[in-house]
């Protein structure tokens, strides 16, 4: 499996601005019972995450003009992997949300459970 490229397609379904195509993104990255938990929700299903997604892009992306961006970071083995995403302005500036990512994937290589770790911005060094 090429987890660089799942984690391409997982920070792209975010960020897609067509609501027919993130909605075809879904089921080619969650699986049809697939979970993600973030600290105080879970969405179980495709209907539910594509919900999550939708309203996430809107708030973050749509209405504020940011972009999200993988940090290069993607680690895997055993159909596991960890990634860091992080928010930032699209006209440019200082990271505004970095989260840790860790997806379970089937053997058919679709999220099963997928875990966001919200996480203060690092402060910027010197």
């Amino acid at each position: 499996m090429n987890y660089e490229n799942f984690v391409e397609r997982y920070v792209a379904v975010w960020t897609e601005t067509d609501p027919e195509t993130r909605r075809k993104m879904i089921p080619e990255l969650w699986a049809e019972d697939g979970v993600e938990y973030i600290e105080n929700a879970e969405y179980r299903g495709h209907e539910a995450i594509e919900a999550r997604v939708t309203a996430a892009h809107d708030e973050f992306f749509r209405d504020v003009g940011h972009v999200l961006r993988a940090a290069g970071d993607t680690v895997a083995h055993n159909l596991g992997v960890r990634f860091t995403i992080y928010i930032l302005p699209a006209g440019g500036g200082g990271i505004t949300w970095t989260g840790a990512v860790f997806a379970k994937l089937g053997d058919d290589g679709l999220i099963e459970f997928d875990y966001q770790f919200g996480d203060p911005p690092s402060p910027r060094v010197p």
